[in-house]
């Protein structure tokens, strides 16, 4: 049997594959199909200094093949999900990555530093790059100087790996991701959603109240790989590659684009044990082709890959 195990950037994961930040809640909802510490990581719901009660319903709509959304970031707040949700994936045995998000690079920071001395939390995932919020998120994510001094000030209040997620919706994803690892990022993480809109022909309104929201599923995938691509070749951080990974194929994609693991989104709104079921293609896959270990087939299609490659755990 293939050997899935991946050590990097402070990480160790039993398998490349992981829930994407915002499809998965806190573990909770899941943890009656599959055994949580049966991933590569869990990415919780992104969390932020104080509670949000989110944007105005409706939040979800359903596009060919994706779906648009826009949740605004609810969540309980830093201290109520240390308190409440931490602690449940802590028991399952999940490696916890915690989504961090906030209206000022200071209120990151605290964020951070607040789960810096949270005991089960394995790295934080900062959020530069939600299209669902007027205040933080991709606002500073297309402002390679604005997502310096984000990741600046975390990594000022944090032991713990930092892993930036960014927005395809720049000119240069390149620029950005540079400025994200020079600034002190353990690894990066894209893509986020492509903003988009659906406008209901009835109303003569968008569907969303916002009018805008995150597009994701397997419809940008391919914008996804090719981002995974550009910035493999750019930076020597390692890469998380999510959009629309539905099987075992497509996770293979962005690995060989040049990411290090692959992140499970969309796809648990259609099947709940959709990570797993990639997970056991990946092994199935490794067999067939007699890879004896998957870090083998990172930037395998990409000429010009510079990260740097993981080690075996």
């Amino acid at each position: 049997m293939a050997d899935l195990g991946l050590a990097f950037a402070g990480l160790k994961l039993k398998n490349p594959v992981m829930t994407a930040s915002g499809t998965f809640g806190y573990g909770r909802e899941y943890g009656e199909f599959f055994s949580l510490k049966s991933l590569g990581a869990v990415v919780t719901k992104g969390i932020t200094l104080e509670p949000r009660a989110g944007n105005p319903a409706p939040r979800v709509v359903e596009t060919p093949a994706g779906m648009l959304n826009s949740i605004g970031l609810e969540n309980p707040g830093v201290d109520r999900f240390i308190e409440e949700e931490l602690p449940a994936l802590r028991e399952a045995g999940a490696t916890v990555i915690v989504n961090v998000s906030g209206h000022t690079a200071s209120e990151y920071a605290e964020v951070a530093g607040r789960l810096d001395g949270a005991e089960g939390v394995a790295a934080l995932e900062i959020n530069v790059s939600c299209p669902n919020v007027d205040q933080g998120g991709m606002t500073f994510g297309v402002d390679p100087a604005a997502v310096a001094a984000v990741v600046e000030g975390c990594r000022r209040r944090t032991r713990r790996p930092l892993i930036t997620k960014l927005t395809p919706n720049v000119t240069d994803l390149t620029v950005v991701a540079r400025a994200a690892a020079e600034a002190g990022s353990d690894a990066l993480s894209l893509i986020n959603t492509l903003v988009g809109m659906v406008i209901d022909p009835a109303t003569r309104r968008p569907v969303l109240p916002r009018g805008v929201g995150g597009l994701s599923g397997p419809a940008v995938r391919p914008v996804a790989v090719r981002a995974v691509y550009e910035v493999a070749a750019a930076v020597d951080v390692p890469i998380i590659g999510l959009g629309g990974v539905t099987t075992a194929e497509d996770a293979l994609q962005f690995m060989m684009a040049g990411a290090a693991a692959v992140a499970v989104g969309t796809a648990f709104f259609v099947d709940p044990v959709a990570a797993v079921r990639v997970v056991e293609g990946l092994s199935d896959w490794c067999d067939r082709n007699r890879v004896e270990w998957i870090g083998e087939l990172i930037g395998a299609a990409n000429p010009g890959f510079k990260g740097r490659r993981p080690g075996r755990y």
